[in-house]
């Protein structure tokens, strides 16, 4: 039985791979309808070179940022609406700065507890209920994130002046006074600042899902062959491709978007140095409006 692709299918595929309508249309065929074996099928034959990061997003909102316990816990709220509109009325923003104190008192570290969690004598998802109720149209909690940095570590944040990008990172140090001194917290800062604009999907190699490198394994290695490569070369050139693709998307060996010439470990390294102690990535969030 032939699988029904849709405008919507292929509209999705679209927006992933930046590849024309008939070619996302053919892609879906071929794969009976599964969107990510469509990607890599498109990019084996060198229609899409990598996965467009969706930009614009199809629903409204904001996102609002918090950091407490003397810089060491962070959180994160997304609150989604349907219109611009309301999210740059003055109310929305009060209601998500009331959500943001909520979550940062609340304990909870994922959508559903903090849901469940209380605020003004109500449940978040009660009150987050009444609130679209006054504004006509609906409001959601879309998800949440908190980062512990633990007792030496510092939370670096940065939240992009239209409210529609934010970032929370946990850095530690090696010792507390090292933890305290300036030079770790401008460290957390310029990263926060970093993901926010280059967008890693990971602090490195360790936290790339295997799938993901699978992939990237077989699609370097069809496009050797396309070359007419000879099979003893094909292998290593794969290797070579998928190295790139890790230095790229991958937090410790990017370039840092202040000065490329250094790599984030290279800052991390250098701030260390000035607190008295060595600096790690602990973990880190970034949050763009609608975009999962």
């Amino acid at each position: 039985m032939s699988t029904t692709i849709t405008a919507k299918d292929v509209a999705a595929l679209r927006a992933r791979t930046g590849a024309g309508m008939m070619d996302c249309k053919k892609a879906l065929e071929e794969n009976a309808g599964d969107i990510d074996a469509a990607v890599e099928w498109l990019r084996k034959r060198g229609i899409a070179k990598a996965e467009k990061r969706a930009d614009r997003s199809t629903s409204e909102g904001l996102i609002g940022s918090d950091v407490r316990a003397e810089g060491t816990v962070g959180v994160l709220v997304e609150l989604g609406c349907e219109t611009d509109f309301v999210a740059r009325n003055d109310d929305f923003g009060a209601v998500l700065t009331q959500l943001v104190e909520a979550m940062a008192t609340s304990g909870a570290d994922d959508t559903a507890a903090f849901l469940a969690s209380s605020i003004d004598g109500r449940s978040v998802d009660e009150f987050v209920k009444l609130v679209s109720g006054k504004t006509g149209e609906a409001v959601a909690v879309r998800r949440v994130a908190r980062i512990d940095a633990g007792e030496n570590g510092q939370i670096g944040v940065y939240r992009h002046h239209n409210g529609k990008l934010a970032t929370l990172v946990g850095v530690s140090a090696s010792n507390a006074a090292a933890a305290r001194h300036p030079a770790t917290l401008e460290a957390a800062k310029f990263v926060a600042e970093h993901i926010a604009a280059a967008a890693p999907i990971a602090i490195d190699r360790d936290g790339v899902p295997v799938e993901k490198l699978e992939s990237e394994m077989r699609i370097a290695e069809d496009q050797a062959r396309q070359t007419g490569k000879p099979d003893p070369m094909i292998e290593k050139i794969a290797k070579g491709k998928v190295e790139s693709f890790l230095k790229e998307v991958t937090l410790l060996p990017q370039g840092w978007v202040r000065d490329p010439s250094k790599t984030i470990a290279d800052v991390l390294k250098e701030h260390g140095k000035t607190a008295g102690g060595d600096l790690t990535v602990t973990r880190f969030v970034r949050f763009q409006l609608g975009v999962e």
